[in-house]
């Protein structure tokens, strides 16, 4: 394996030595590398290739999204919070505080006051010899201040 190691060296360093000597040419400048050990001329080709732009990845702007409120969570309890200026939502399970806070305020034009998150696990169920999970959700209990209204139906 070391002689083909040393044969590919030994190529690399030729054609290292061939384009070092043709850029010289095609400036007009005599060739510096000329006298240069072989493995100089090598590191500086490699450096000269390292240079290469990578493409710039857009970072997300995390405004008010649609995505994360899915929909008003409808029951006696969610009723009974609405005349208390709190409203409930299922969300999705990947949103934080700030971010559900952020899409409120901007779909239903509100202001804010705070954001209870409230985790639903799977639970079982049984049809007859049957059984399965009933899918878990995540919701959102909103404050908002006193006055305000989101007309939910």
């Amino acid at each position: 394996m070391a002689l083909f190691d040393f044969l590919k060296r030994k190529k690399a360093a030729e054609k290292a030595k061939n384009l070092y000597s043709e850029s010289s040419i095609q400036t007009g400048r005599r060739a510096e590398g000329a006298n240069m050990p072989v493995k100089k001329t090598e590191n500086i080709l490699i450096k000269k290739e390292k240079k290469i732009e990578k493409p710039v990845e857009k970072k997300s702007v995390k405004g008010f999204s649609y995505d994360i409120v899915k929909e008003p969570h409808i029951s006696e309890k969610a009723t009974i919070l609405a005349e208390g200026n709190q409203y409930v939502f299922k969300i999705n399970a990947d949103s934080n505080k700030t971010e559900i806070k952020k899409s409120i305020e901007g779909v239903y034009g509100v202001n804010v006051l705070s954001v209870n998150i409230i985790k639903i696990p799977n639970k079982k169920r049984k049809i007859g010899k049957i059984q399965g999970f009933k899918s878990g959700h995540t919701k959102a209990v909103v404050k908002i201040t006193k006055g305000q209204k989101i007309e939910i139906l």
